[in-house]
């Protein structure tokens, strides 16, 4: 069987014409490339007024365990392999802290423990615009809900340029709170 050379398929796709579908896809590329050219600078992103500056604060610790001591009574009942001296839950105590800006509070938040038992981390950040200039910052925390009071006291006065960013943040091995 012999194919005719007016049967056989033709081997260019239909369609447009060549030049004219390399200028439609020159057109198109062009726009998305001026429309990513122009928003990667405009709108103008502003990270703080220039007037302001940002306090960060960023804690993570682990509550205290609110042990306590077993009396010489309830030692007695314990089979000899338990008798530890001291009873401690496994939940941890929620932190309570307190920021104050010029005296005036700024932040009073309690951080519940994480964990199906209240025995993980408690953490907070948060993220607060200042007017640029000097402040008395005082950071109050506590980590034992049965104690009354603050275990923790930090109270600096500090001057802040515009643009500025101060942390304050909790590691024990510095000392406990901290500014930087």
């Amino acid at each position: 069987m012999s194919i005719s050379p007016s049967n056989a398929s033709s081997t260019s796709a239909p369609g447009l014409p060549k030049p004219l579908a390399i200028a439609g896809q020159v057109f198109f590329y062009g726009a998305f490339i001026a429309f990513i050219g122009y928003f990667s600078s405009n709108p103008r992103y502003e990270h703080l007024a220039p007037d302001k500056a940002l306090l960060k604060i960023s804690l993570a610790h682990f509550g205290d365990r609110e042990c306590r001591k077993r009396s010489p009574e309830e030692l007695a009942k314990l089979p000899r392999n338990m008798r530890n001296p001291m009873d401690c839950p496994r939940g941890r105590s929620p932190i309570r802290l307190e920021v104050d800006l010029n005296g005036v509070p700024l932040v009073q938040h309690t951080l519940k423990p994480t964990g199906l038992s209240g025995d993980g981390i408690s953490t907070m950040y948060r993220r607060v615009e200042l007017p640029a200039g000097e402040h008395k910052l005082a950071v109050r925390m506590n980590d034992n809900e049965r104690e009354p009071g603050f275990k923790y006291v930090k109270e600096e006065v500090v001057n802040l340029k515009p643009g500025q960013v101060l942390v304050v943040d909790y590691n024990p091995d510095h000392g406990g709170l901290f500014f930087r």
